[in-house]
């Protein structure tokens, strides 16, 4: 079943933060903005993934805070944060923060984490992936008990965006946890993997319709590119992420985007 047909295409862009001063990725965000994407997002690591790997980088969460300050319309969040990186009841603690200070407009990203890196040199376990994903399953049940303690609550129920495929397991939290699902692949591996999530989500009693499907935006004005986004569409994606890295922070693809979701968007509205 796609969702393509009862929500809308949004466009969100993932500024990430590394290469940069911090006043070019506050120069994005306002730009971003300004161009009418739907979500702002940044990465939760210690050091940059691309170019000189001991380059520029910022922090995530004392970057979002910022951020909800800074803005005013869009949704914004990590894409994704380290599952592993923080003690789930503080992270629930900040999350719900900067949901206050935003007025409601934080999406909680997080995913198993990946970078070894950012493990061995900040000084957490790296483990295995198998060891990542159920202490993700434990902590995803941490926060979302301690957003039901905190005083005051959050704004809304915050939307949890959850990173990944694998079939056994990360799905399996998807169907439990998640309200925005950010894959990966292209549209013959998302058929498959949308197919465990519907039966993850029946073993459960939940419509995986609920669920939001987001993954990268196949950039370019190519047949290729055209017929890839289609293809994710019929698939139910509908939110969009281009990547962009600092220093420079060239949104030209962004505005292409946005331009393609108004024209989508109206042409199916």
């Amino acid at each position: 079943m796609s969702a393509s047909s009862t929500r809308p295409i949004r466009i969100g862009v993932q500024l990430q933060p590394q290469h940069a001063g911090y006043g070019q990725i506050r120069d994005a965000v306002l730009r971003a903005e300004d161009l009418g994407v739907d979500v702002v997002f940044n990465w939760d690591h210690f050091y940059p993934l691309t170019g000189d790997p001991d380059g520029k980088h910022f922090e995530c969460w004392t970057m979002l805070g910022a951020w909800a300050e800074q803005t005013e319309r869009v949704e914004f969040g990590a894409l994704v944060s380290g599952g592993g990186y923080r003690n789930p009841d503080l992270l629930a603690d900040m999350a719900r923060t900067v949901d206050h200070i935003s007025g409601g407009r934080l999406i909680f990203g997080i995913g198993g984490g990946w970078f070894e890196k950012d493990y061995d040199e900040y000084g957490y376990p790296f483990g295995t992936p198998g060891s990542r994903l159920a202490l993700l399953a434990d902590n995803l049940d941490r926060i979302t008990a301690r957003w039901a303690r905190l005083n005051p609550p959050p704004t809304r129920d915050i939307p949890v965006l959850i990173g990944g495929g694998g079939e056994r397991k990360t799905l399996r939290l998807v169907a439990r946890h998640g309200t925005i699902w950010h894959a990966f692949g292209g549209p013959e591996t998302l058929a498959r993997k949308s197919a465990v999530l519907a039966e993850h989500c029946a073993a459960i009693g939940r419509d995986p319709a609920e669920i939001e499907r987001s993954s990268a935006w196949p950039a370019g004005d190519s047949d290729d590119a055209s017929s890839a986004r289609d293809a994710l569409i019929e698939l139910g994606i509908t939110l969009f992420t281009v990547g962009v890295s600092g220093p420079d922070y060239d949104l030209s693809s962004v505005r292409d985007a946005v331009v393609w979701r108004d024209r989508r968007n109206t042409e199916t509205g």
